[in-house]
């Protein structure tokens, strides 16, 4: 017998409230432990259904179109299981933290919780719910360390948020009065059957208004740096937002787009969004000062990428979107929780202020490395697999290039992150190897992280076969070309920023740009009416 699903959703939540009951001391230990036994029972719900395929589970044996249900297939399983290891890294990360008290451990582990709810839930309308209530613990956490800048950041976050799940809800409603159902299966069978597609437009745009805000795609991601990127955000938060949480956003467009297609096929559209969020993304990081907005863009940046893989008509390049959005979350909060570190020994964000972190925090410096080795695409590292997976796909030359470019720009934003690894370090003593006083595990669980960005794409055939049924081969005969295009795109890369986009006076009106909540109220509203006003031309 499977394990119940729901334990994988209030487990976490459980040991949460159980946090709260037990001395601090005792918390900070028994919060990654509490990790263990959640990983056995995905696993054990993983075998399962790459034994016997996806298994539904209703709550209360009611039917599936009326009660709760709860669904486990390989990708939302995947999810859960990265939701697992992240979550364990992060809470050993913190463990050490001045901040950390009851109340954070029993948010953050709420937070997981419902991550792992949104992944295996099968019905939109406990989607919704589970969203609001992420929403709302996830503003919680970022205003954790509150100052004037987080109150605001979090503020801008939670009622941008509030506003896309109206969309949502008026989507839903419409969608419930046009097909009578809501459980992602009913959905399914009757817009598959369904004559006037006409009548699914309003809904499907309201539907997808909210879930293109959520996964920050163009022009709905301005609020994703000030989530990201505000001062008073603990670092493991920047993490989880940027390593997970925006892949729900992605994960529900996946979703929807599945039940859609038959009759509304937008792919096209959104093929062109997420070429022109991938470039916009790194623009606005190759911009940026601030370490922590760096990376916040750049997340961006990599979500466009993801959809355009997504969106294209080959099976190759979604497959590779699907193990890049795994590869990102790795990479990505590798960079945030390395980040974090440097910004705790430098005492400083700005990046002109940084260097010698080789010296200072060597071990630090090594996780950062390896990490920037895997967003960019090198050779052996696990972006590099998923890249030419979604490379497969571009059956078209100007699709080609614009993935070329998307890749150089990813190499110019890192060329200028990792400035900070070089250069003379203030300090004249070497520092140990694990940098300051106290930086011993996180420093170990950044390497950790690392070294998976190099065992990804080392181990990419098996892992993809693995994790999504499906054998995608890898032509090690061609890693020569491939090494040589990187290393051209690094140098082109390196002598574009250093002796180009380095002085460019544009770049600080781009720093500059900044919406306030009207302006991205008034954004998705345009977004709506553009995706209706398209739709009904199409249809």
């Amino acid at each position: 017998m499977m394990v119940p699903l729901y334990i994988l959703i209030l487990g976490p939540v459980l040991a949460g409230l159980a946090l709260l009951a037990l001395p601090l001391r005792w918390g900070k230990v028994l919060a990654p432990i509490s990790q263990i036994p959640l990983a056995v029972l995905a696993g054990q719900v993983f075998l399962a259904v790459r034994r016997d395929g996806p298994q539904l589970q209703v709550i209360g044996g009611w039917p599936s179109s009326v009660g709760i249900a709860l669904r486990a297939e390989l990708l939302s399983l995947d999810l859960v299981m990265l939701n697992i290891l992240l979550f364990a890294c992060l809470l050993l990360y913190n463990a050490g933290k001045p901040y950390v008290n009851r109340t954070f451990l029993f948010l953050f582990l709420s937070f997981q919780g419902l991550l792992n709810g949104i992944f295996l839930s099968s019905d939109l309308f406990n989607i919704f719910v589970l969203v609001e209530v992420a929403t709302v613990v996830i503003s919680l956490l970022i205003l954790f360390k509150p100052n004037s800048e987080s109150i605001y950041d979090g503020s801008i976050y939670l009622l941008t948020n509030i506003v896309a799940m109206t969309f949502f809800l008026f989507g839903l409603g419409l969608l419930y009065k046009t097909t009578g159902a809501v459980d992602f299966d009913s959905l399914k069978r009757v817009i598959a059957s369904f004559e006037d597609s006409e009548r699914l437009i309003l809904p499907y745009a309201f539907l997808m208004t909210a879930v293109s805000l959520k996964a920050a795609l163009m022009p709905l991601f301005s609020w994703l740096p000030k989530a990201h990127g505000t001062p008073g955000a603990p670092t493991v938060v920047s993490a989880v937002l940027s390593g997970l949480y925006v892949k729900g956003g992605v994960y529900l467009f996946f979703r929807l787009q599945d039940i859609f297609e038959p009759v509304l096929d937008t792919r096209s559209l959104f093929l062109v969004l997420g070429l022109m969020t991938a470039v916009i993304g790194f623009v606005l990081a190759i911009a940026q000062k601030d370490i922590k907005l760096i990376l916040a863009y750049h997340t961006v940046s990599q979500i466009g990428l993801i959809m355009t893989g997504l969106n294209m008509d080959h099976d190759y390049a979604r497959y590779g979107a699907l193990y890049h959005i795994i590869n990102h979350a790795i990479f990505k909060a590798t960079l945030f929780l390395t980040a974090g570190l440097v910004i705790e020994h430098y005492k400083t964000r700005q990046i002109g202020q940084i260097r010698g972190v080789w010296r200072e925090m060597p071990a630090v410096a090594l996780a950062s490395l390896l990490a920037i080795l895997g967003i960019t695409g090198a050779p052996l590292f696990n972006g590099s697999m998923s890249k030419a997976w979604i490379m497969v796909g571009a059956d078209q030359a100007w699709l080609g290039i614009a993935l070329y470019v998307i890749n150089l720009g990813t190499v110019i934003s890192f060329v200028k992150y990792s400035s900070m690894l070089w250069g003379k370090a203030p300090g004249k003593a070497k520092r140990p190897f694990w940098g300051g006083p106290g930086h011993r595990l996180p420093a170990l669980v950044c390497l950790s992280l690392g070294t998976l960005c190099l065992l990804g794409g080392v181990l990419s055939e098996p892992m993809t076969r693995l994790l999504f049924g499906v054998a995608l081969p890898v032509d090690w005969s061609q890693y020569g070309r491939k090494t040589v295009v990187f290393l051209l795109l690094l140098f082109a890369g390196t002598a574009i920023y250093h002796f180009g986009l380095k002085r460019w006076r544009y770049l600080q009106q781009a720093r500059d740009l900044d919406l306030s909540f009207h302006d991205i109220c008034l954004t998705m509203a345009a977004f709506f009416a553009a995706l209706v006003i398209v739709l009904k031309i199409w249809y």
